[in-house]
């Protein structure tokens, strides 16, 4: 038996995914979480064999949880599904640990041979998604050395906690929700904010928020 654990902030997506999974000979949908937060607990509750991980959930986005998920359980295989298929999205992913990349526009033909394959320890890219990831890095390799870093590549630099802190006020979410969900005192979530602006050159919660969207930490749809 396979089992399965869904996390999306969706729950229409989650009961469509669930009904495709369950109609296949073998697997079990363990739990669903509806965000990155509850999907770490669950996969540490559940011991899930494969988790299907949306990249755009409030309070912990998929990436991030798929970090903190192998760190502990580095055998779980991780499905990514998003919306969104920029290479820098697909970079992240894959320095994320996942194993799959599934676009939420192919699930309906593509869920159960992307779940197969990682069932078999193999991974799963769409064939223009793989041509994405072969395009970026052979991009990035013949960048002449000495250029300067841009944007999107200073988030090699950013530990997992950093990514936490941007992403919740970058949700709106304010000093006190913050230090709540990342049980802090507010100071310190203020300091945590404030010394992760400095690092980036930022000057603002725009800024910040600018930052988010831009590195796939959160989504706008």
């Amino acid at each position: 038996m396979l089992r399965i654990l869904i996390a999306d902030d969706h729950e229409v997506a989650r009961r469509g995914i669930r009904a495709m999974l369950e109609s296949h000979p073998g697997w079990e949908v363990c739990g669903e979480a509806k965000d990155g937060r509850e999907a770490v607990e669950l996969a540490s509750k559940e011991k899930p064999d494969l988790i299907l991980l949306d990249i755009g959930m409030p309070n912990l986005n998929g990436l991030e949880a798929a970090r903190q998920i192998l760190a502990v359980s580095p055998d779980i295989a991780i499905l990514i599904l998003t919306m969104h298929d920029s290479d820098q999205v697909v970079r992240e992913v894959l320095r994320a640990g996942a194993r799959g990349f599934l676009l939420k526009s192919d699930a309906g033909r593509d869920l159960v041979a992307a779940v197969e394959a990682l069932q078999l320890q193999r991974t799963f890219f769409t064939t223009r998604v793989s041509q994405m990831v072969l395009d970026g890095f052979l991009d990035r390799d013949n960048r002449p050395d000495g250029t300067e870093r841009n944007q999107e590549d200073l988030d090699d630099v950013l530990t997992g906690r950093e990514r936490e802190v941007i992403q919740l006020p970058a949700e709106g979410k304010t000093s006190k929700e913050v230090a709540v969900t990342l049980n802090l005192s507010v100071k310190t979530a203020e300091t945590h904010r404030t010394n992760l602006m400095r690092k980036l050159g930022l000057h603002s919660v725009a800024d910040l928020t600018r930052y988010a969207v831009r590195n796939g930490i959160v989504q706008v749809f």
